[in-house]
């Protein structure tokens, strides 16, 4: 099973590199993030031509995330409410369309659009914290209902300095601060591992370009996209590959796919079948 995860950055504005994208390289599972979208307005149609089904979770011109599988979709799961119904944070923060899972193949997909923080003096530097710590305790309960889990998504953290062109001056700052990457780490736990870094223990690889800055044309990124397996599942993947030459599209997004490759179902009679060990 290939798993892909792309910050779109409007599915609409970039719906003919998606699906050019989709056709070449027929992944199983595609997470969108920053659909910015309503649920009614979203493209589903070019999809289903193409093979696939649709879960959303949109808003308009904000947020918005969606998980695109030529696989079926099964117990959908919208927002934190879902595993934290007596949470009295999880209905606030899951206002903003950031959080969308479903269960394909007996795995389940969790597709996360964190909040970027805008700045450390921020309110919604504040509030991304909040989002993270709601995070933590809903990956609490999912643990324990025994499900297998590959989360992805645009995480808006870059959690080590070589994640980061320039982490000299970029470390401490919005997207690299000690809080941010304290509270992710938190999260993962020892349950939890970023699989890119398994096959690409190097700097220099990234997978956002910010517009404003040249980012692209200067080769001036971040690593901000990411795909965590739990432990049991790491052995069967075979490679993780951020697909950076999308953000050389004319009007690209500012980020770039990121895919796994993973031996995932099972082979009937396989001894190593992580579902046991659950």
């Amino acid at each position: 099973m290939r798993i892909a995860t792309w910050n779109v950055n409007s599915v609409r504005t970039r719906l003919d590199q998606v699906c050019t994208w989709l056709q070449r390289q027929q992944p199983e599972v595609l997470c969108l993030q920053e659909t910015k979208v309503a649920d009614d307005l979203f493209p589903q149609e070019a999809f289903r031509e193409l093979g696939y089904e649709v879960a959303i979770s949109g808003q308009k011109a904000y947020n918005g995330v969606a998980i695109v599988s030529r696989l079926p979709l099964e117990d959908v799961q919208v927002g934190f409410v879902p595993l934290l119904p007596s949470d009295p944070e999880a209905m606030q923060l899951g206002e903003q369309k950031r959080v969308l899972s479903a269960r394909i193949e007996g795995l389940r997909i969790l597709n996360l659009y964190v909040p970027n923080g805008s700045s450390l003096r921020s309110d919604k530097y504040t509030y991304k914290l909040q989002w993270l710590q709601c995070l933590h305790r809903y990956l609490e309960v999912q643990e324990r209902q025994g499900e297998p889990l590959v989360m992805v998504g645009d995480f808006n953290i870059a959690p080590e300095d070589r994640d980061i062109h320039d982490p000299e001056r970029l470390s401490g700052g919005i997207m690299a601060s000690d809080a941010e990457r304290s509270a992710l780490r938190t999260l993962l736990g020892e349950r939890l591992t970023d699989v890119f870094r398994l096959f690409e223990p190097e700097s220099g690889h990234w997978s956002w370009w910010d517009y404003r800055s040249g980012g692209w044309e200067t080769g001036r990124g971040w690593r901000i996209d990411h795909i965590y397996l739990e432990r049991d599942l790491l052995e069967r993947a075979s490679g993780c590959v951020i697909h950076r030459e999308q953000r050389g599209n004319p009007q690209p997004s500012d980020h770039a796919p990121v895919v796994v490759n993973l031996a995932w179902p099972p082979e009937d009679g396989d001894d190593d079948d992580p579902l046991e060990d659950l």
